[in-house]
């Protein structure tokens, strides 16, 4: 069942008539099967319209929406011979940043992500995929282990923010992402990160500071949520679409400013509406970056880093 925004009221009409229709012919003798499919059509077509004329607020709508895929389900679907590894070795396992060995399409790879949450319960259990120290220390390790076994560095960006809360910043919060954006840069193996939902501020940095940027058609990648920033410049997030709009909080906006280097195109609708659909398309991306980047030596990768980092902001 899907869940709809406010901006898709539309089609959802559109398609609950659609549904009551087919109900009513599957019930009696009357044959109503081509004002169906003139219906369908024209639900289609709506939705196509509609999503090919997002705002950024509703970009943001979309990525965060409910039924999003997350990395759990990118795992399930796209990667095969998962094996999570635990812990930081200093403190604990932290469950909003999931991470171990797998296989993309034959490829070994570490895989590291923030992990939101689908329901109430795992909601909580992940913390909403805000990372706390713990998580991004654990980052590091794992980024460590694939630099010394040679393995490709694949990440799944999907974060409103770090934790901010009292006991991450006694643990050394702002330390520990400096640390992971750090390992990042100076790894010696190929590393592709992908902004999947939301990417928000040094939580999603963190994890983000790879020679090769991608963004999911319909995510949003941002120093601070619209909310936040509404709240500081305008004292309400009333002001939200209005700071979404400022922000260049959207794939094509990051990819004109040279913020990230490649779109994945999501199904029409989301990747909620078609997750194995998005999940193909990502996991062809992503194979195709890291057949490129692992024709460059580790002095070239580190290279290519400091480069794009560099050149951001340039025009």
């Amino acid at each position: 069942m899907v869940s709809y925004l406010e901006f898709e009221k539309p089609v959802a009409a559109l398609e609950a008539r659609i549904a009551e229709l087919r109900q009513t012919a599957s019930a009696g003798d009357v044959d109503i099967s081509a004002e169906i499919r003139r219906l369908e059509m024209k639900s289609a077509d709506l939705l196509a319209s509609t999503y090919a004329a997002l705002t950024p607020w509703q970009k943001t709508q979309v990525a965060r929406h409910p039924m999003r895929p997350h990395f759990k389900d990118f795992v399930e679907q796209a990667f095969a011979d998962f094996m999570p590894l635990g812990g930081d070795r200093y403190y604990g396992d932290d469950q909003a940043i999931i991470g171990g060995f797998a296989r993309l399409n034959g490829r070994r790879v570490m895989l590291i992500g923030h992990e939101k949450g689908h329901d109430t319960q795992t909601r909580i259990k992940h913390n909403f995929g805000m990372g706390k120290p713990e998580g991004y220390r654990k980052a590091i390790r794992l980024m460590e282990l694939a630099g010394r076994f040679g393995l490709p560095v694949v990440t799944l960006v999907d974060t409103s923010g770090a934790f901010p809360g009292i006991e991450a910043e006694e643990r050394g919060q702002a330390e520990a992402i400096a640390r992971s954006t750090e390992a990042c840069l100076g790894l010696p193996v190929p590393m592709v990160a992908v902004i999947v939902g939301e990417g928000g501020s040094g939580g999603a940095v963190a994890l983000a500071s790879a020679e090769r940027v991608l963004m999911l058609e319909h995510a949003v990648y941002s120093v601070i949520s619209p909310e936040g920033c509404a709240s500081i410049l305008w004292r309400t997030n009333e002001k939200a679409a209005e700071a979404a709009e400022a922000m260049k909080v959207t794939a094509q906006d990051l990819l004109a400013l040279g913020v990230i280097d490649r779109i994945v195109k999501e199904p029409v609708g989301g990747a909620h509406r078609d997750p194995a659909l998005a999940t193909s398309a990502l996991a062809k991306a992503i194979g195709e970056e890291l057949d490129e980047l692992g024709k460059l030596k580790p002095e070239q990768l580190r290279a290519k880093r400091e480069e794009r980092f560099l050149r951001i902001g340039e025009g």
